[in-house]
């Protein structure tokens, strides 16, 4: 392949891709045979600034690459314009005999940051309305499910010995009682226990399901 032939292909590849992704998409030849790289062609060139002729790279700098990067393929890596845009930045590099010739994608992706940023505001939330709705001591649905529960020892909770206690946390976790807000100091409350006991009670339950 002919240095003529090799820039028509990587020229058609730079406009085909341009076209394809848009106008956020800058694609460009360099001709890396030369130390400064200038610019052959360039499509969408306002992402960057540049244009035919240009000898800066996508991040404002004009000085010469060392020989690696100057015939080494970089994909997918990230660069800031002069002006402050973030894209990702891609070069692929045809070399023959009297040509070295590269296939720069430049893909400024501000505005989808921008983007993000407004969508991670519409999706936030202070709280949940589930935490909103029940307190500590005021949940009917925590306070039923405990009584239900303990009614089945037929005596008070505090002459509940371990074993029982144990039992009945492992009863309210399979209820799932505990997904309520605060739902471990509740049962600590009533059981006379610390919540690190409760929490101690519901480890012991995961590691040996048999006492549930």
């Amino acid at each position: 392949m002919t240095r003529d032939q090799a820039f028509e292909f990587l020229d058609r590849t730079a406009r085909g891709i341009a076209e394809m992704f848009g106008s956020s998409c800058e694609t460009l030849v360099h001709d890396m045979g030369v130390p400064t790289h200038p610019i052959l062609s360039i499509y969408n060139g306002h992402v960057s600034g540049r244009e035919v002729g240009s000898t800066m790279d996508i991040m404002g700098i004009g000085l010469a690459l060392d020989e690696q990067a100057a015939t080494t393929d970089q994909v997918n890596l990230a660069a800031t314009t002069p002006e402050g845009r973030q894209t990702k930045s891609s070069t692929f590099h045809m070399i023959g005999e009297d040509y070295n010739l590269a296939l720069g994608i430049n893909f400024d992706y501000t505005s989808l940051v921008y983007a993000n940023r407004i969508l991670e505001d519409l999706m936030s939330s202070r709280s949940d309305l589930q935490s909103a709705l029940w307190q500590e001591g005021d949940s009917r649905q925590l306070a039923d499910l405990f009584e239900r529960c303990l009614a089945t020892f037929s005596k008070p909770a505090e002459a509940l010995n371990k074993k029982e206690r144990m039992r009945l946390v492992a009863m309210l976790e399979q209820r799932n009682a505990f997904s309520y807000r605060k739902s471990v100091p509740y049962v600590a409350k009533h059981l006379g226990v610390s919540r690190y006991t409760v929490y101690k009670y519901l480890g012991e339950i995961t590691d040996h399901p048999e006492t549930e």
